[in-house]
């Protein structure tokens, strides 16, 4: 009941944000609930095991990295299908479908002794779908190949730093955990920065205009 108080406002604020977003926002909802639906079948696509290659490899397929790559790389094909327009924006696409797995894994997770391993997986898909294409549409704004190269070489290294940072603290190291999480969250951190800088910018400018003076009329 708590959890239902908690959530609800929020769900239905989410609900008439996803229906105005118009026919992408409605498209990756309903995919999202079909992911979820296909995993209740499939199960896990790695059978995770001890803390060595095979749980890395659960990390980046099942539980971190190719959850937020699927919706990218359909938000692509989709583009090219007509479904969706060009001018959606790629964050919001991934986010919204992510938000019925995230429901899903709230009830399946359990790791009642490390709560940070609850906390870990959506920072780092938030992080990642708001990174990658963030880099991306930098990445295609420039012509020159200097300024191609590494961003297209962060956006490979963006996924396997995610799962490395889930493998590294559920395996007890921190230090390497903090150090990929931190580089994961940095894009993120700097595409929220610069989408909130003309809205500070805004405000800013609407403190400084001066209050009309009825007085003197």
């Amino acid at each position: 009941m708590g959890l239902f108080c908690l959530l609800w406002i929020p769900l239905c604020y989410f609900l008439r944000r996803t229906l105005a977003t118009g026919p992408s926002g409605v498209l990756a909802f309903v995919c999202g609930i079909l992911a979820v639906v296909v995993q209740l079948f499939v199960g896990s696509l790695v059978p995770a095991e001890g803390f060595g290659v095979s749980r890395w490899l659960s990390a980046f397929v099942d539980v971190v990295s190719l959850p937020v790559l699927v919706p990218l790389v359909l938000y692509l094909l989709f583009v090219e299908m007509r479904l969706v327009s060009p001018s959606a924006d790629y964050s919001s696409f991934v986010l919204l479908w992510l938000v019925p797995l995230s429901l899903f894994r709230l009830g399946t997770w359990i790791f009642p002794s490390v709560p940070l391993m609850l906390v870990l997986p959506p920072v780092l898909w938030s992080s990642l779908a708001l990174g990658i294409p963030r880099i991306f549409a930098s990445m295609l704004r420039s012509g020159e190949w200097r300024q191609v190269v590494p961003r297209a070489a962060a956006i490979a290294v963006l996924p396997f730093a995610a799962a490395t940072s889930w493998w590294a603290f559920f395996s007890h190291r921190p230090v390497l955990g903090g150090l990929c999480l931190a580089a994961t969250c940095l894009p993120a951190l700097a595409a929220v920065g610069l989408a909130a800088l003309p809205v500070l910018k805004g405000m800013t400018t609407d403190k400084a205009e001066p209050e009309p003076d009825f007085d003197s009329e």
